[in-house]
């Protein structure tokens, strides 16, 4: 496959159809259908999105932020069903960052990679 745009909606149909993707995929339905666990991994998305937005902006997190975010990470891990799809969120981006490692080698094997002489 010489295009790498074929190979790239290939690697895109093999993601979807991988274990990892499916069962993300079937918890966090399961979490969605249920409106009490949605608002709750709503709610600690929400948050999540605000600190992250704020640390790239550079701007300073308070320390009522940071309890806030400790408490609804508290509040979501008691959840099963939400804690179970943050595990698979997390192996989802294993095997991203393992692609991506792929991917990236033939730019690292012509460039180096940072800190090795050339």
């Amino acid at each position: 496959m010489s295009n790498a745009y074929d190979a790239a909606y290939a690697m895109e149909r093999a993601i979807r159809s991988s274990n990892e993707y499916v069962e993300l995929k079937r918890l966090y339905d399961l979490v969605n259908a249920d409106p009490a666990s949605k608002g709750m991994f709503d709610n600690f998305r929400n948050i999540q999105m605000m600190l992250q937005q704020k640390q790239m902006m550079g701007q300073e997190i308070t320390q009522e932020e940071i309890e806030q975010a400790q408490k609804t990470v508290q509040l979501v891990q008691q959840h099963p069903t939400i804690a179970q799809l943050m595990e698979a969120e997390q192996r989802m981006s294993v095997v991203i960052a393992d692609l991506n490692k792929i991917i990236m080698k033939p730019l690292e094997e012509l460039y180096g990679l940072p800190g090795q002489g050339s």
